[in-house]
């Protein structure tokens, strides 16, 4: 039986930056067991310090029970990349990974470096992972994949949202940083997901929350359809709770509109 990291080869081979990707998963899958780290150019508007990585002063804490002192460290509060990835691999595959944002290495003799590799591959990379690693590993190649410079990932993360085979989690964490990526294209893939009767309940209530995060004029009109026509109740009642948390007046009418219906 193939390794679940051949998979990732796999699905390697149909991205845009294929080879250059690719070339990435070669090199992890050539090296030895034990650590594994590479570099890539993160997008300028985050700066981290570890597993604490800030947008703009909203901070979000990537390093739950990470040791931080493990692989990376740290003078400055806050760094503007790189971003720092580090993988476990125990009897050829991949076990668990590490992201941190910017610092320097600390020195690990048995460790193996990849060095710095392009951003677009690295997120292609990491997508990859995120497609076929079970359970915490593949769910936390996600948010690394989306602050890699220069990468759009938001069409992987709408299909990974909608792959049955994928766990749960993963796939709510994908739709939570698709929720977070900027533009209307990524509103937009939002609003395809809560039409998607084959997506099922936890993840259409995680597309509801993310619409909720999105720019009042782009995620409320959709929250507004989903509170009035899905056909599922409790995906109902959270885009009633998320839009009483908007204070927009459409919201408003909206609960108008529902009570007199009584």
């Amino acid at each position: 039986m193939k390794t679940r990291f051949a998979f990732a080869l796999l699905l390697l081979a149909s991205s845009g930056s294929a080879i250059s990707a690719q070339s990435i998963a070669d090199r992890v899958k050539r090296a030895p067991d034990g650590t594994v780290r590479l570099t890539f150019a993160t997008r300028p508007e985050y700066c981290g310090r570890g597993g604490s990585i800030s947008r703009g002063g909203n901070w979000r804490n990537q390093s739950g029970d990470w040791d931080r002192s493990r692989d990376v460290e740290w003078e400055t509060s806050c760094d503007y990349g790189p971003g720092r990835l580090v993988l476990d691999k125990r009897d050829g595959e991949i076990v668990s990974l590490r992201f941190y944002m910017g610092g320097r290495w600390r020195d690990r003799p048995d460790a193996t470096d990849l060095g710095t590799v392009g951003a677009k591959a690295a997120a292609d990379f990491l997508i990859s992972l995120a497609s076929t690693l079970p359970g915490k590993a593949g769910r936390e190649a996600i948010f690394p994949a989306t602050i890699a410079d220069s990468a759009t990932v938001w069409p992987q993360l709408i299909r990974l949202a909608r792959d049955e085979e994928r766990p749960r989690e993963t796939r709510k964490q994908a739709v939570f940083w698709l929720g977070q990526a900027a533009g209307e294209a990524a509103t937009s893939g939002l609003d395809s997901l809560s039409r998607d009767t084959d997506v099922d309940r936890d993840v259409q209530k995680q597309v509801v929350f993310a619409l909720s995060q999105r720019p009042k004029d782009e995620g409320i009109p959709i929250l507004l359809r989903v509170a009035r026509t899905h056909r599922d109740p409790e995906v109902r009642r959270d885009a009633v709770f998320w839009l009483g948390q908007s204070n927009d007046p459409r919201a408003i009418a909206l609960f108008e509109e529902l009570l007199t219906k009584r």
